[in-house]
């Protein structure tokens, strides 16, 4: 006759529980000694894992014996001190501990009332952070608005339009969906995650409108937008969602908030502000410039899981109306009725996202702000910016580079420079990134600016400090002093050549 498996029982959890810890341990004390690629092919990983899964219990060390085998070689280290793209993600062990609290106690907290304790410390801590970081009281539940910790900034930005959408129609949208004249406001350089939400939603390719930059700028055009939510109005269309985003993926950018909120205002659309990298920095006063305008506006998100030293996933969102999420998103089952709920006085998170089902990430956050202090968090940001600020003083300095804009608090975009002009600057620019990350050294990333390649530099991950920027610098000055001796010694070569 069957039973149920049992599971561990508390004394085999330790004993097991302790040699996990140790491995995470031992793994992030040499993870600097590790390429920061992973080297394997495409399929690698798969033809080293058993083709049928195991039909008996098989015991944890042989667990970790494969994950040494085949996880770690088969792993892009982002906790690695040389990771220099993308995004930081500072996983620190201090999140790991509160990790492990929320998931130890289980808990699903989609309803007040299935973890009060879970609602309220996110209530707590989303307020508090609020404060800290400058958005002022009509982001708080106190004030009226509040804020939520969602999975990422993409799902962040969905609720957004959805409330929107809900808002522009006065509700209809709920009943009729989409009409084909809703209008979404971008640049070129919003994050991807906008042009998904659209896509998510149903308004289809045409309802994603980009605004053109500044003249010498990356950043949106306030008279741009002007003329675009003009020319939508008076053609029948209906403005849906502005979204300025402080510290764009690709180069920093930095749209002017004020502005596109006093726009936006006018013809009535949602302003969300995407700050899911750059925005935690205003926890720093002298970074507190960054939200200028930022309580002029609906929705504002920042990742705690990119640069504020918490595992993914924590994406932190918040709106002045604290209504607006629920309108747009709640739908109540029978079975998911409950006093609570009924009687009005409680929050229930279901409603701020698209999903039902919630972990208690405020668990993970709060340990994070508890064990730090906001000062040092602060702290954090304040060295990584410093280092990115003398890392381009050096770009400046010297010759065989230049800077693709003005570095944007830790993160700095250049190009290596050969005097061949600017498909041969282009062509280094790219085989030098591509020989550094197959080194295995260093990680790097790129983007394109006015047509341009250009190599992206982000300072952020946990444990790089001076000297792995200082390696980091040395490798590209080396590398691109080969490359440009390669090119000289083609070009002569070419030259040589009987015409």
């Amino acid at each position: 006759m069957l039973g149920c498996v049992p599971d561990l029982d508390p004394e085999e959890f330790r004993r097991l529980g302790h040699q996990l810890v140790d491995w995470v341990a031992d793994y992030r004390a040499g993870v600097a000694d590790l390429p920061v690629r992973s080297e394997v092919a495409p399929g690698w990983v798969r033809s080293q894992l058993p083709a049928e899964l195991p039909e008996e219990p098989r015991p944890l060390g042989d667990l970790l014996a494969e994950v040494d085998r085949v996880v770690v070689p088969g792993t892009t280290h982002w906790q690695h001190p040389s990771f220099f793209g993308y995004f930081p993600a500072n996983a620190s062990l201090t999140s790991l501990l509160g990790d492990m609290l929320s998931t130890g106690l289980g808990v699903q907290g989609m309803l007040w009332s299935t973890s009060p304790a879970c609602t309220e410390m996110e209530q707590v801590l989303l307020d508090g952070l609020a404060g800290a970081l400058g958005l002022g009281p009509e982001f708080t539940f106190a004030g009226g608005g509040g804020g939520s910790i969602q999975d990422s900034a993409s799902s962040g930005a969905l609720a957004a339009l959805l409330a929107a959408l809900h808002r522009s129609s006065d509700g209809a949208w709920r009943q009729t969906g989409a009409d084909g004249r809703e209008r979404v406001y971008v640049t070129a350089e919003t994050h991807s995650s906008l042009a998904k939400a659209v896509r998510v939603a149903g308004l289809g390719a045409r309802a994603l409108r980009i605004v053109d930059p500044s003249p010498g700028s990356l950043a949106m055009s306030p008279a741009a937008l002007e003329a675009a939510l003009a020319a939508d109005v008076a053609a029948g269309l209906r403005p849906i969602l502005v979204c300025p985003t402080v510290g764009t993926t690709g180069t920093g950018a930095i749209d002017p908030v004020r502005a596109a909120a006093d726009v936006a205002r006018e013809h009535g659309a949602w302003v969300h502000v995407d700050a899911a990298w750059a925005g935690v920095a205003a926890l720093c006063p002298e970074f507190r410039d960054l939200l200028d305008g930022v309580e002029l506006v609906d929705s504002f998100c920042t990742n705690a899981h990119k640069w504020l030293l918490t595992a993914f996933d924590a994406s932190l969102l918040w709106v002045r109306d604290a209504t607006a999420l629920p309108a747009a998103l709640s739908i109540t089952p029978e079975y998911l009725r409950n006093a609570a709920t009924d009687s009005g006085e409680v929050v229930d998170y279901r409603d701020w996202q698209v999903s039902l089902g919630r972990r208690f990430r405020a668990l993970k956050l709060w340990t994070v702000v508890h064990s730090y202090g906001l000062s040092g968090l602060r702290a954090h940001v304040r060295e990584h910016v410093a280092l990115a600020a003398a890392f381009a003083d050096r770009v400046r300095e010297d010759p065989g580079f230049t800077l693709a804009v003005e570095p944007s608090l830790a993160l700095v975009c250049l190009r290596v420079v050969t005097g061949g002009g600017d498909a041969a600057d282009d062509a280094a620019s790219r085989t030098v990134l591509e020989r550094i990350n197959a080194s295995g050294a260093a990680l790097l990333t790129h983007t394109v600016v006015d047509g341009r390649y250009v190599i992206r530099v982000a300072i952020g991950s946990i444990a790089t400090a001076k000297e792995h920027v200082d390696a980091l610098w040395a490798r590209l000055v080396e590398t691109a002093a080969q490359v440009r001796a390669e090119i000289a010694a083609a070009d002569a070569l070419r030259r040589e050549e009987p015409s």
